[in-house]
């Protein structure tokens, strides 16, 4: 739109400490990251975590069998790579259109940093936790690869579309089917044998965590901080607040 400031001009290497701690912090309290931890732990209970495990991967009710569940979180995780680059096109470009491409790359690249950073964490706590996969073909079930990189490009994609001017209604359509595409990487992985559900929901977690924390610390907009929560003490006992930004 003319006039907007364009995507990507505000991006910083220096935000300072201050800022991280805040980004830090804002991307803790996002529903996105604590309920899928919650869940993680929930699924600890009565070994709900392996029977829901055993039970995915022998009926594979969503994608018929072990092989095309793994053929199908690869091409989903792809598509979560894929689109936020389309996102990041249609960014504002603002006035200026010889700082079109350098703003659109600076911006891209704190995207790519912020993946790059789930799937660092990633590796490194496959190896330090050493979880066996339900198919029992190596140590590395905990967390999962595919899952947290697919979450950490659809959150920087869902918090590319907060900066595009579009209709209410197309907005929320596109969140959800960019939510569909992590849960579909998710499931997929557990019915290929690959992980257990807190595997995954751990993943999912660590993915929007990832992608906020770099989104709020380096692109200089707060425009995803949607949700928040805080636990405030009370006479008594404690308030738990939940707060949606629409």
């Amino acid at each position: 739109m003319p006039g907007e400031r364009p995507w990507g001009q505000n991006v910083t290497l220096s935000p300072g400490w201050n800022k991280v701690r805040s980004a830090a912090v804002a991307a803790a309290r996002d529903s996105w990251v604590w309920a899928p931890l919650l869940g993680a732990a929930g699924l600890q209970v009565g070994n709900w975590d392996r029977k829901v495990s055993t039970w995915a991967r022998r009926e594979t009710p969503l994608f018929g069998s072990a092989e095309h569940a793994a053929t199908w979180s690869d091409t989903l995780r792809s598509t979560a790579a894929v689109a936020d680059a389309v996102t990041i096109l249609f960014t504002p470009d603002g006035d200026d259109r010889s700082q079109w491409a350098w703003n659109k790359l600076k911006g891209y690249a704190i995207d790519v940093a912020a993946a790059s950073a789930a799937i660092g964490t990633t590796r490194l706590l496959k190896t330090a936790v050493g979880r066996t996969r339900p198919s029992g073909v190596d140590n590395e079930s905990f967390p999962s690869g595919h899952v947290s990189t697919a979450a950490a490009y659809d959150r920087l994609a869902a918090r590319n579309l907060d900066d595009i001017d579009m209709r209410p209604g197309v907005r929320r359509a596109l969140d959800y089917g960019l939510n569909a595409v992590t849960f579909g990487t998710a499931w997929a992985r557990i019915e290929a044998a690959a992980h257990y559900p807190s595997d995954t929901l751990f993943s999912i977690a660590l993915g929007n965590f990832s992608a906020n924390f770099f989104k709020n610390a380096f692109m200089g907009s707060a425009a995803g901080e949607r949700q928040s929560v805080a636990v405030l003490p009370t006479p008594g006992g404690f308030t738990l607040s939940w707060q949606l930004r629409w």
